[in-house]
Formats: structure tokens, sequence, C-alpha cells
């Protein structure tokens, strides 16, 4: 895969960012990523820093910024407008991911696209879509882009080689969810601890009936969601991916049939309270939440561009409404781990208690 480095001069005077380098034979994605060096910044005219930034805005193409040192605030803009920039540890703007080793960390983001080129792609396409847009519509942004991922290769030989495992579809749930009603609160509790309360449908279902409690009742006026077990909840069951009838009646029932929707509506009724791991929608769907706990051995994942899908349950409009898309674009196409601490600092969740 060809990754080139522009100077900010060079994408001030590019009308278009990848173009024809974009795709090779064959529609192949031969250049999706492209480093723009924040370090040539001090001879570039205040216009040209403007012009880049509009380049970078309108760009078919990942732009990566990389610095080796502090950043100035005229570069503000820019920041915002490439898709996220690598710089030292200690960089303040949430444009910006900190790294020790800059060059190590550049490395491995664009390995990661590398692995799964048409997924990483889309991921910023998404994210960009939907960053003005209300959460609802940005929801429904984010199911046509996984949709159009399911069709894709980079998925198709993530299913294939999950089905040579062999594993059944997971067995019946009894109470896939719990539920506690105390004067005005709603006590929600993930309740599989033995699939480490995956988001399967059962439990989906159980989950979207009781938050729909809670949108009736008006009375309810705090509502609690914390998980069962060691984990709160290791995501979207594996074991039933590939399974929905078809592509269409999969986009309904994300949508429409999915928790993100309901907590971003409830939002300010609605505290969740995490422990162990969080995977993909373990952590997209409380992230809409007015209120995040995360226990101190809370562990946040997002995965699914290593499948070659994007999050799925509404993350890539939760988690950059609180991290900003820059940061989440990390997280979604690297799939590194990050700790409580870490969600702290970013504003992923917004306190740690036990």
């Amino acid at each position: 895969m060809l990754t080139r480095r522009l100077s900010i001069a060079d994408l001030a005077a590019a009308p278009v960012i990848g173009g024809g380098d974009l795709l090779g034979d064959g529609a192949a994605i031969t250049s999706p990523v492209v480093l723009v060096d924040l370090d040539t910044a001090s001879d570039v005219p205040a216009d040209d820093l403007a012009l880049a930034a509009v380049r970078a805005s309108a760009s078919d193409v990942i732009l990566v910024g990389t610095s080796t040192g502090p950043i100035g605030d005229a570069l503000g803009p820019l920041l915002e407008a490439v898709d996220l920039t690598y710089a030292p540890s200690g960089a303040g703007h949430r444009a910006v991911v900190g790294a020790d080793e800059v060059d190590v960390a550049v490395a491995a983001f664009i390995d990661a696209v590398s692995r799964c080129p048409q997924a990483s792609l889309v991921a910023a396409q998404v994210v960009r879509a939907a960053e003005p847009l209300d959460p609802v519509p940005a929801i429904d942004v984010e199911s046509l882009g996984y949709s159009t991922l399911q069709g894709g290769d980079e998925f198709g030989r993530w299913l294939e080689e999950r089905r040579a495992k062999g594993r059944p579809l997971p067995p019946p749930a009894v109470d896939p969810v719990l539920l506690d009603r105390q004067g005005d609160t709603l006590r929600i509790t993930l309740n599989r601890p033995e699939r480490r309360n995956a988001y399967g449908t059962a439990l989906r279902d159980a989950f979207v009936d009781a938050l729909r409690l809670a949108v009736l009742d008006d009375t309810i006026e705090h509502v609690v969601v914390d998980g069962a077990g060691s984990a709160f909840s290791a995501g979207g069951d594996l074991d039933e991916f590939g399974h929905m009838p078809d592509a269409s009646t999969a986009h309904l029932i994300r949508t429409r049939g999915g928790a993100g929707r309901l907590v971003a509506v409830l939002a300010d009724r609605v505290e969740v309270r995490l422990h162990g791991p969080c995977v993909g929608a373990g952590i997209e769907i409380p992230a809409f939440a007015g209120r995040v706990v995360a226990a101190p051995d809370t562990r946040i994942r997002l995965p699914e561009v290593s499948m070659g899908l994007i999050p799925g349950a509404g993350g890539t409009v939760s988690v950059p409404r609180r991290i900003g898309r820059w940061r989440a674009l990390h997280l979604f196409v690297t799939g590194v781990e990050i700790d409580a601490a870490q969600a702290l600092d970013w504003g992923l969740v917004d306190e740690i208690g036990a």
C-alpha cells in the first residue's frame, strides 16, 4: 500500500487529494492514507494554511497529520479538517492523539488500514458525514455504511473464518435483562454473564423493551444501566453475525430496533455504570448516556473495522460526540484498548468509581 507524505504547502496547492491515486486496477485501493507533515507550518502563509484546511475537508482519502513537536494555535483549523493527527504526548487539542513515539503510532495506524482499507475509509467517511447531524439521522448514516461493508470482501473473509469454527447459535436466554424499580429510578441490569453480556438478539430486544418503559413513563426520572458478571458487555454476539435474513431487515433492526436511539433520547435521565471489558456495542450504547461511570477495571475496545465493518450500534455517532471524530477514528481503525483513566481523560466516561 502506497502512503504519500505532503507538506502543508503541497496540500494547499492540490485541487484534489487522492483522486486517481486512491483506486488502482480493478478498483483495488492503492493509497488510502496520506500523511500531512505539520512540522512544515513555519513558512506557510496564513492564506495557504486556510486553503490547506479547505482542501483537507474535501479529501477522498484518510488524511493523517503528523508533528514531532508542539502544535501552534494557527494550525487549529487544519487539525480539525484532517481525519486525525499524531503528535507527542501532552498535546491538548481534541483532534490530536498523543503518542510517545509518533512514528510508531503512525505506522500502526497505516498497518491497520492496510489490513481493512475499505472499512477504514468508510469509517472516516461516516464520522465526517454524521458529525453535523442529530443522533437519529446520524445512526441511519452509520447503518447504511455498515450495510455497504457487509457486502464487501473484508467482512466476507472474516465471516468465512468465523463460520469455519462451526460454533452454534447462542442458546435461549431466560432473563437476559433484569429490572428493578425503586421510586423514580429504574435499574436495568444486562444479565447474560455466561456470554459476558454479549449484545445479541435476546439481550438487545429485552434491553430495548426496558428502555421503552422509561420513554413511555415520565415518572421514571432516572435510569441506571449496569451489567452482571465479569464484563459490562463484550459487544455484539459474534455467533449471531451473518444470520439476518437480508441487509434491509438488518438495517431496520439496527436503527429502529436498537438501543442506541433510545439511550440518546433518554440521555438526560440515563447513567451507565461500566466495568471490565466494554467492547463494541458495550461502549457505543453507553456513550449516548448523559452520565457514564467506569469502574477502575474498565477496558474499552472497538474492533469492528478489523472485522471489515464499522461500529454498528451507534458508535460512530456516540463516541465522536464525546471525544471528537479524530480520536474516535483512531480507536475504530486501530482497535486499540484504552483503560478507564484514558477514557476519563478524553471524556468517553465522566467518572471513575466503584
